[in-house]
């Protein structure tokens, strides 16, 4: 039995052992915690999981040798120019004889390009960009194993610069699988695959770098996939692969200075390009819908003039054809465009796409407002887009033709803008007899209107004889009239302008809507 002495000793040394042993976890602890944070500043985390570089340069490698085989390289030979030496009414035939003899003289060599391609089905159909095999006259596709073929062209698509080839190589082929481009995201890794400078199999890595990317360069159906992986000249037409060995982007352009890498490329996304590459297959070329109209974009001014509770839309301008397919379901310029098959538009870019994207002749469900009074009325339509021209064009981007304004009354001259009223005698010229308006005789350039763009931002919104309808819903039917709403106007007003513009390629004048803010 213990005595209350050596009970108190007891319990003394429990505490010192009980210290001595938390103080030992702790340093354990601390231990294992350091060497934890040491081991995680070689790990990437992505989502919940976590990949060490090893992890990654593993995958890079996986996805290279899953790809590669159904890559190949293209070779094109183009065809010999003609020569033709001026000579103009000779006055013999000896000179006739000298010229034919210099002719034959000289040099007539074909071009020669490299460029890179995929195989997307085991029978021999190859994608690549049309810009590779344009106007070849053989065109040579060497595989991974070193096998040569010749192959034709089945279809080509100019407005996405797509090409699609076929080989007959007599057993199955290795062939990539189309991915859904939809699900790409910024920051995403991704390898591009191909023959830069014909150095065939040629595997690079980077990131996404912007989805739905516009170029100057590009037509309405290309937004591409940005991409910093090293693109050069010969990668056109070859896949940018995803982390899943999928094709999410055919490598089309790049932005550059000296014809080579800077960082920057782009591909065209991949569903674009499955629908080209199905309706090639299918029919031999690929069939656009079509609406017939002229369009622009809601803006931030124009939504808040109007009171729309968002900024989007597409606005009809004018509609170009009488027989075309918004004429006939009574689409009429002014009206705005808010719902297109069930699902909300954008901008006028947005509306084209979808529009684009239908079969010719399907049966549509169209949401738009009109304005009817000082009221903006919802109403619904069905339309059956037509099909689209190969040469047609959405927004009109031709130099405006100037009107003459000489002999009128004294200018007005709100935002920087010189303004002098229509007469019935212009009207006639331009065959806009009954409208009304003020004509723009000149823009100050040092006014913060000239620095306005048009709805592509490619040049300026108004142009000298310009033909001013309407500002903020008001008629400008003289320059009283526009010069009160004008006078109103406070800085970061919205300020939405209608006016007509003369196109040379219709003759005729246009709508367009420009939308800028005060300032």
């Amino acid at each position: 039995m213990l005595t209350d002495k050596s009970n108190k000793s007891s319990v003394q040394n429990l505490r010192v052992y009980a210290i001595v042993f938390i103080f030992a976890l702790l340093i354990c602890g601390s231990g294992a915690t350091l060497v934890l944070a040491q081991t995680n500043m070689n790990v990437a985390k992505i989502g919940d999981a976590k990949i060490s570089p090893e992890q990654l340069s593993a995958s890079f490698a996986e996805i290279a040798k899953q790809v590669e085989p159904a890559v190949v390289n293209i070779d094109t030979k183009g065809k010999i120019p003609e020569i033709t030496l001026k000579n103009d009414k000779p006055s013999s035939n000896e000179a006739n004889d000298i010229m034919e003899f210099f002719r034959r003289q000289l040099p007539r060599r074909p071009s020669y390009a490299v460029g890179s391609g995929f195989i997307v089905d085991k029978s021999g159909y190859i994608m690549t960009n049309l810009h590779v095999v344009d106007d070849a006259s053989r065109i040579t596709v060497r595989l991974q194993s070193g096998a040569e073929y010749q192959a034709k062209i089945v279809g080509a698509d100019e407005p996405t610069d797509l090409a699609i080839l076929k080989i007959e190589a007599g057993r199955d082929l290795p062939f990539i699988k189309l991915g859904n481009s939809e699900q790409a995201r910024v920051g995403d890794w991704v390898l591009a695959i191909g023959s830069p400078f014909g150095l065939a199999q040629t595997v690079t890595a980077g990131i996404i770098s912007q989805t739905k990317r516009e170029t100057p360069q590009a037509s309405l159906f290309q937004k591409f996939i940005q991409t910093d992986a090293a693109i050069n000249r010969g990668n056109s037409g070859g896949p940018l692969v995803s982390m899943n060995g999928e094709v999410i982007g055919i490598n089309s352009q790049i932005a550059t200075l000296t014809g080579d890498y800077n960082g920057i490329g782009f591909a065209l996304p991949s569903n674009e390009a499955a629908n080209v590459y199905q309706q090639i297959v299918q029919s031999g070329k690929v069939r656009r819908g079509y609406l017939g109209v002229y369009l622009d974009s809601v803006k931030a001014e124009f939504a808040k003039v109007y009171g729309l509770g968002e900024v989007r839309g597409a606005i009809v301008t004018s509609v170009s054809d009488k027989q075309s397919a918004a004429a006939a379901a009574g689409l009429q310029s002014g009206d705005i465009i808010l719902e297109y098959d069930g699902e909300k538009i954008s901008d006028a870019p947005d509306l084209i796409q979808r529009v684009a994207s239908t079969t010719p002749d399907r049966e549509i469900n169209l949401v738009f407002l009109r304005e009817v009074g000082d009221r903006l009325e919802r109403k619904t339509t069905l339309i059956k887009p037509a099909e689209r021209p190969s040469n047609s064009k959405i927004f009109d981007n031709e130099t405006p033709v100037k009107l003459s304004v000489d002999g009128q009354k004294k200018p007005a001259e709100p935002f920087g803008l010189t303004l002098t009223e229509l007469t019935p005698q212009i009207a006639a010229v331009y065959k806009i007899q009954g409208e009304k308006g003020l004509i723009i005789k000149n823009i100050n350039p040092a006014s913060y209107i000239a620095d306005v763009k048009n709805s592509t931002g490619t040049d300026s919104a108004l142009s000298e004889g310009d033909v001013i309808q309407r500002i903020n819903r008001v008629p400008a039917a003289n320059l009283k009239s526009f010069s009160d709403v004008a006078a109103k106007l406070r800085t970061g007003d919205a300020v939405v302008l209608h006016i007509l513009s003369y196109s040379p390629g219709t003759k005729t004048t246009q709508l367009r809507i420009v939308q800028f803010t005060v300032q």
